[in-house]
């Protein structure tokens, strides 16, 4: 089709009028808008979350902003804070034990979106500053489920006008502020200025490599908070175990009068009396210790008194050896014992340890983990050249994993045998080897973690089991437990530092080599690694 001269310059000027006018809205959508005017207990009506059934969300966020409280709302507030004063001025921090169901993220999102509009962050901050307000959630789920809300509120006709762009991850506004939701890290929290800072789900932090993640998440966010007026932080979870930082502001916080802290303690129907109370009456009765966590009653949750740290930071610190390398080399004159935790490659790690016994002790020697999604296949063949290498012709695993293990293994002439003890056990067994220094491990930032993770729970038969905090996981240090407790079952070998070894491996740059120095006196630095393990 052949266009005229006329036609041509008619749609070229009819593109640029276009182009023009996206340009002039885009242009408009980043300029600076007057900030939303009312009170934050108003925003909550005028978008739908307010009304009777969230009455004592009311009474938390007067109580949060240091409003004046009628009677039957102080009577509200002295139950759920343990205090008897009304407050009279802003907490400086809120933490929010509340039980599942209340609406948590809900109303936290709808506060971090009027924090970001009702002022002009621009008079504020420098010359290209961003103000962010981080809601931090403890998984991806958490996260997405947060972002949803987020997401679901910036069409709201009241909020919609103060909108640049709604991003992956986050929103921003023309008041110069941005919401932002990420999963738990204290790297992806720092180097922001922050206007406001939400921790959701806190009791459940759990992020791999660290042993107490939730304390550097909060090291990271307070200081960020510091350089702007009114900035405040809020912690919000469901209760857990008695410890971490939702615990720590619960214990020296709450029911004090005279704390700029607010703990607001809170169950389910208190939230949100639209919960089935039934589905809660019947969790209690199946397992009160878990439901006074999870949902609460009689106005306030419970912090759970059945379940504890197994294995304290302290004890696992002094095991490790900083100035071994992460993986020893096999030696001849040295006998090893191997466990592996299979796994089927869609969730959890399939996670390999080799260990030995010098006299009282167990040295871990060597571990390996393949992360999903994986072949199980491919992973079997690659365990299987690690252990021939340290002359291992069998191995111990999870006797729940099933038949598939055996065969996988017995292809590549490795025999598999299923554990005669439950995780549990081995942990068990750990424990006093741990505690009393028996054990030698490498400096694994991904093993201790795991290793501090684990937590003990005492079943209502009075049993109790060892297992990884939920979120969390424990597969690379279920399979160091049960080498560690096969080792030290086995015969102990001796062997003195500092001595050679005859017939002792040695690197001769491309393999392991019969012949060399004792490996407990060899540095780091003698042995070539890939990812700071070594490359078999």
């Amino acid at each position: 089709m052949t266009v005229s001269p006329e036609e041509r310059a008619r749609l070229t000027a009819v593109g640029k009028r276009g182009a023009a006018i996206r340009w002039e809205r885009e242009r408009a959508k980043r300029l600076p808008a007057p900030p939303y005017a009312e009170p934050f207990l108003t925003f909550l009506d005028v978008t739908g979350r307010g009304g009777p059934s969230r009455a004592v969300w009311r009474v938390f966020w007067k109580a949060a902003d240091g409003l004046p409280l009628e009677p039957d709302e102080l009577t509200v507030y002295r139950l759920h804070t343990g205090r008897t004063t009304a407050p009279t001025i802003p907490a400086r921090e809120c933490w929010l034990p509340a039980g599942r169901r209340g609406g948590k993220s809900e109303n936290m999102v709808t506060r971090a979106t009027w924090r970001a509009i009702a002022t002009d962050w621009h008079a504020l901050l420098s010359q290209g500053e961003v103000g962010v307000i981080p809601l931090v959630a403890a998984d991806r789920d958490q996260a997405r489920n947060s972002l949803a809300y987020l997401k679901g509120l910036t069409k709201h006709a009241t909020v919609a006008p103060y909108v640049v762009r709604v991003l992956k991850d986050a929103v921003e506004f023309r008041t110069g502020a941005v919401v932002k939701v990420a999963t738990a890290s204290w790297r992806s929290t720092r180097g922001y200025t922050m206007l406001d800072a939400i921790l959701e789900e806190c009791a459940f932090y759990a992020v791999e490599g660290s042993a107490n993640p939730d304390e550097e998440i909060l090291g990271a966010i307070r200081p960020a908070l510091l350089t702007v007026p009114g900035a405040r932080l809020y912690g919000i979870s469901s209760p857990y175990a008695r410890r971490g930082i939702l615990w720590k502001a619960y214990e020296k916080h709450w029911g004090r009068d005279d704390s700029d802290v607010l703990v607001f303690s809170a169950d389910t129907l208190s939230l949100n009396p639209t919960v089935n109370a039934a589905e809660i009456a019947r969790a209690f009765e199946d397992d009160p210790q878990a439901a006074g966590s999870e949902y609460g009653r009689d106005g306030l949750v419970a912090f759970r008194l059945d379940v504890e740290a197994f294995l304290s930071v302290e004890a696992v610190e002094a095991t490790v050896n900083r100035e071994r390398p992460l993986e020893l080399p096999p030696s001849s004159e040295l006998r090893y014992v191997a466990f592996t935790d299979p796994s089927g490659g869609s969730q959890d790690s399939w996670t390999l340890a080799i260990a030995h016994r010098e006299g009282e002790r167990v040295i871990l020697d060597c571990t390996r983990e393949t992360r999903p999604p994986f072949s199980p296949e491919q992973v079997t063949g690659e365990l299987a050249k690690v252990l021939k290498s340290y002359r291992v012709t069998h191995v111990v695993g999870d006797r729940y994993a099933g038949e598939f293990p055996r065969e996988l293994f017995r292809g590549q002439g490795i025999e598999y045998r299923p554990a005669d003890k439950t995780k549990s056990d081995y942990y068990r067994e750990l424990l006093p080897v741990v505690n009393g220094g028996r054990c030698e491990l490498p400096p694994d930032a991904r093993l201790k973690g795991q290793l501090v993770g684990l937590e003990r729970r005492v079943a209502r038969g009075g049993k109790d089991s060892i297992d990884h905090a939920p979120g969390a996981k424990d597969d690379l240090a279920n399979a160091v437990a049960g080498a560690l407790v096969q080792a030290l079952e086995g015969k102990a070998v001796p062997l003195v530092a500092g001595v050679p070894i005859v017939g002792a491996s040695r690197w001769d740059g491309s393999r392991f080599v019969e012949g060399g120095q004792n490996p407990a006196t060899i540095s780091a630095m003698d042995f070539p690694t890939r990812r700071g393990r070594f490359d078999w």
